[in-house]
């Protein structure tokens, strides 16, 4: 009774009164500070509305990140009657325009605090250019239209991976990621077929239209992330509570000075070089084999294997922190020559489709896995996206390149050579990923106690 009235005696008069600290049991929760998990200090309401914004705008820009790619090339055939040399031209700008603007828009993403009106002006951009091509014929305005739908695309990947960073923070960054993964692949099955059934039943204008349609929605959905559940110093790649300084070093310089990294790009560069020019290959082989079925079968190939990429994309966000990224990542590149070699047995064209579908396997975990070893690595720089970009543009030259080097094979030597190929470029990529270190740390790990651990939600 006595220590009760001193008690209120003393918040009578205003001072505080002293409390015993609790003592820490070892089961206890490791206090952490709140920029580590930032979802733990928001309600409810706002971390489920964050979660499924995310979805949605993850679903909508999977189209929109792709381009139009195929399908301009057919309306440009169909309706407008070009040949293959102009269309070739507007293809190659578009991508070109995309492939330069990946390292400055990682850059801009990691510097700007208004990631979600990056994201939404870029969609505006594409819907533009979308809205404009059934109105011209002209070759000129055509490319450029195209190339400005590149350059904005090429900001969606780094700004989604950053504001899902700036949310979760590094220790949920895995589970968010795979859940980008399995809607960004639902997205692009869902506007395969969407775009089939509309080009079938009114002509190949409708796909622009699609387009548009889905950039919209996904201006509404990054709308409704919440700008305060962001930390803009961890979306970027800093550690929790580091006070960012003026001579952190450059993207480009983050990656020359990280052999780990380095290497990293290098395996990246070979595997797009040696699986994107696959399914072209397997697409010209069944159109020899029967020419009517070569198109749906195609179509078949790239819905059923971004289907197979869901159920591998929630794998990677479920098990990556805990089984580490080497194991996943040598299986996905080990899947790559093995389909190479598979392609030669038969021209069989329900053999080609089946092999076809390993692609799901392979990409879906190397798509799942990028951002997340790209995370480890450059952890504590500051220059994640950054980082994220200048890689993305050494990939995708490997990939610009792999066309032209099957073209050249199958000219000289037959699609089987060029299949073989394209798998021994496959293998050295798998033997250069043997001797990268594995990126997830110890203390990463779900259940491992650190000074920068983080309790599971």
């Amino acid at each position: 009774m006595a220590r009760r009235r001193s008690v209120l005696i003393s918040c009578a008069a205003g001072i505080k009164p002293f409390t015993r600290p609790a003592l820490k049991r070892s089961g206890d929760p490791v206090d952490v500070p709140s920029s580590l998990n930032r979802e733990t200090h928001l309600d409810a309401h706002t971390q489920r509305r964050n979660n499924r914004s995310l979805d949605g705008l993850n679903f909508f820009l999977a189209d929109v990140r792709d381009g139009l790619g195929p399908y301009l090339a057919i309306y440009l055939l169909a309706v407008h009657h070009w040949d293959p040399a102009s269309i070739g031209i507007v293809m190659t700008v578009a991508a070109l325009a995309g492939l330069v603007t990946q390292g400055p828009a990682g850059a801009l993403i990691d510097r700007t605090h208004y990631k979600r009106a990056v994201i939404a002006f870029a969609a505006l951009l594409v819907t533009a250019s979308c809205l404009v091509l059934p109105f011209t014929s002209s070759l000129s305005l055509i490319a450029i239209t195209q190339a400005v739908s590149g350059v904005a695309a090429s900001v969606f990947a780094p700004a989604i991976a950053a504001i899902s960073l700036g949310i979760t923070g590094p220790r949920a960054f895995t589970r968010r990621t795979g859940r980008n993964e399995t809607f960004n692949h639902a997205g692009n099955a869902c506007a395969a077929l969407l775009a089939g059934g509309f080009a079938y039943l009114f002509g190949p204008i409708a796909v622009f239209y699609l387009m548009a349609l889905m950039a919209l929605a996904s201006v509404v959905a990054v709308s409704c992330v919440s700008a305060a559940a962001i930390d803009h110093d961890v979306a970027r790649g800093f550690d929790a509570g580091h006070a960012p300084h003026a001579d952190s070093p450059s993207g480009l310089r983050v990656l020359m000075s990280n052999k780990t990294l380095l290497l990293f790009a290098v395996c990246c560069a070979l595997f797009h070089l040696a699986n994107a020019a696959m399914l072209p290959l397997v697409s010209q082989k069944l159109a020899q084999v029967n020419l009517q079925l070569a198109t749906p079968l195609t179509s078949a190939c790239i819905v059923a294997a971004q289907l197979v990429m869901v159920p591998i994309a929630l794998l990677v966000g479920a098990k990556a922190d805990l089984w580490g990224r080497k194991p996943l990542l040598l299986a996905g590149f080990l899947i790559l020559p093995i389909r190479g070699v598979l392609y030669v047995l038969s021209d069989n064209p329900w053999w080609l489709v089946g092999v076809q579908l390993l692609d799901g396997i392979g990409a879906g975990l190397f798509g799942a896995l990028f951002p997340l070893v790209v995370k480890d690595l450059t952890q504590g720089t500051g220059r994640f996206n950054v980082s994220l970009g200048v890689i993305s543009t050494i990939f995708g030259l490997g990939a610009a390149m792999s066309n032209g080097l099957a073209g050249l094979v199958v000219q000289s030597a037959g699609y089987n050579a060029a299949f073989l190929t394209l798998a021994g470029v496959a293998t050295v990529a798998l033997l250069l990923l043997l001797a990268m270190p594995e990126t997830l740390q110890v203390r990463q790990r779900p259940g491992e106690v650190a000074e920068t651990s983080v309790p599971a939600a």
